[in-house]
């Protein structure tokens, strides 16, 4: 008889423990980033209650953990707090576990515009047009 093969076996706790950290990041940023992240997921804002509500088994899709990361700022310690919980929770479907593309970063260097409110907005709209740019080639 064969024996089936060894498969990592996911923790049911660590849903709610990835979903407690979102929640902890969430709540340490300014008003309107959950508005912002159901946005930039193309969500509504229930959707964004149910992922960051550690009482509902609801799972954060893979796809969408760049872009919580990205609009939600998570600092590297948050990060890792993060996908530590989520690998046990889904050892299969966790992002570097399948072919997915991988990322890097590069830095640009733009006029400063001497106001902090300007130079923020040009930081948004940069980030924005490169996600943009990525969509459309088919990317994430």
């Amino acid at each position: 008889m064969k024996e089936a093969p060894s498969r990592a076996v996911a923790d049911p706790s660590a849903v709610a423990d990835y979903k407690r950290v979102l929640q902890e990041v969430l709540e340490n940023r300014p008003a309107g980033t959950r508005l912002r992240l159901a946005e930039a997921l193309g969500k509504n804002r229930s959707f964004i209650s149910q992922i960051t509500n550690p009482g509902y088994s609801v799972p954060i899709p893979a796809a969408h953990l760049e872009r919580i990361f990205e609009i939600c700022h998570f600092l590297a310690s948050e990060k890792a707090k993060f996908m530590d919980a989520y690998v046990r929770a889904h050892p299969h479907r966790a992002p570097g576990n399948s072919g997915q593309s991988r990322w890097r970063e590069i830095v640009l260097r733009v006029p400063d515009l001497r106001d902090p409110a300007r130079n923020k907005q040009l930081d948004e709209f940069m980030k924005e047009m490169l996600q943009r740019v990525l969509r459309l080639m088919g990317g994430k």
